[in-house]
This record gives C-alpha cells, structure tokens and sequence, in this order.
C-alpha cells in the first residue's frame, strides 16, 4: 500500500468518524430538547404556581384581617348598646320610680285642696316668663315651706288662634317654663303636676284682644292634703300682655 491509498483511507476513516460524531450530537439533541423544553415549562408552571399560592395567601391573610377588623367593631358596637341600653333601664327606673309617686299624689287629688293659687301670662305665641311672672310664682313659693303635704298643679293655656295640636304644645311649653323656674328654687319633680290644655279652658272672650291675653296664661296651684285647710291666696301681678 502506498502513501496516497493510506492517505486516503485515514482520511475517510475520518470521515466516518465525524459523520459519526455529527450524528450522535444530532441524536442526543433531539432527545435532550423535549426534556429541556419540559423543564423550563415546569419551571414556569412552578413559578406561577408560587405566585399564586403568594397571592392567594395574601387575600387569605387580609381577608383574615378585615373580619378580624369587623368583629372588633361589632363586638365594640355590642358594648356600646349593651350600656346605652343599662343607661336607658337606669332612667327608665328613676323616671318609674317618680311616675309612682306622682300618680299616688294625682290618685289622692280630691283629698287636696286650695292654700294659694296664681296665674302667670305671656305674649302671642311665645313660651318666655317675664320678670312680673317670676315675681308672681315668687309669691307663690314663698307660701310651700309652711303648706305640708303640697302639690303644684300647673295648668298651661292658650288663645284659640291657630290648630289645637299647635296650641296644646304651646300650652305644654309655656308650662314647662313654668316647672323649670320651679326646678331652679328646688321643687322637686314629684311635686309638680303639670297639664297642657291649650285652648279647652277659656278664662275670657277669644273674640277679643284683651280676651285672649288673658287666656294665654299658665295657672299655678299651691295644694295640700293637710286637714289644717286654713289657706292664703297669691293673686297674679304678672301683667295681661297685648297681642
């Protein structure tokens, strides 16, 4: 064998060789990609699914969170009624309590009578003691510390301008002025009895003005339920104001 035909036997062997080698690399990558392909899809389906299970926990935990929230607030909006509620069965009590008494003293009225009486006036459509009203009840006051077992009666009253509900919460208010100025000389609350007969109880002619000045007035009687029936009389110095 000479040079030239070794030549090119180690050549083709070569050849072979490399064919050979090509092929294998071909081979193996052929194989090889699906699997990586694979992978990196699970790896990606893995981070996803990461993020996922993170944001779902996240709702989870603020979720977790506002209920928690929710329930404080309830539980706090529980207390909260729970003692307005004791507050409102306190005075529900104390105001019980007072209503009893009034209604034994109101029950008893017909064993009151008469120690001294007084009437009190205001202008058209107002509720406002003047100074001469408070000197009348004054007057009036002054005879409580020698009267045992006393009662005030207050009667408030109107003209018959206007509708009578309007004019029964005006008699009710211009009363109610009345019990506060008697409040602020500590008369205490069981001792009052107030009525609001708005326009039902005329004490002059309506058709005039004069008349109906002197309807719009608040009586005050000072009672007892003594047997000494010895008694005084207050009469009104608060003025007969003009419409």
């Amino acid at each position: 064998m000479n040079f030239k035909s070794s030549l090119v036997i180690l050549l083709a062997g070569s050849s072979l060789l490399l064919s050979a080698g090509c092929s294998t690399k071909n081979y193996v990558r052929k194989q090889t990609e699906p699997i990586i392909d694979k992978t990196n899809t699970l790896d990606e389906l893995t981070a996803k699914n990461s993020r996922d299970i993170r944001d779902v926990d996240t709702r989870a935990q603020q979720g977790i969170t506002s209920v928690n929230d929710k329930a404080t607030a309830a539980d706090q909006k529980a207390t909260d009624a729970r003692s307005r509620a004791d507050q409102a069965q306190t005075l529900a009590s104390q105001a019980s309590t007072r209503v009893d008494a009034l209604s034994n003293q109101v029950a008893n009225l017909d064993s009151y009578h008469s120690v001294a009486e007084t009437a009190v006036h205001f202008a058209f459509d107002k509720a406002i003691l003047t100074a001469k009203s408070k000197e009348a009840l004054d007057q009036l006051l002054a005879e409580v510390p020698n009267t045992k077992g006393y009662l005030l009666v207050i009667e408030g009253n109107t003209d018959w301008v206007g509708s009578s509900n309007y004019n029964y919460k005006l008699s009710e208010r211009r009363a109610e002025a009345v019990v506060q100025y008697l409040s602020e000389k500590n008369i205490p609350a069981h001792k009052i009895y107030v009525i609001g007969l708005g326009k039902d109880k005329s004490s002059a002619d309506n058709k005039t003005r004069q008349g109906r000045a002197q309807n719009r007035r608040v009586e005050i009687r000072l009672m007892s339920n003594s047997t000494d029936k010895s008694s005084t009389s207050a009469q009104s110095t608060a003025p007969n104001p003009s419409r």
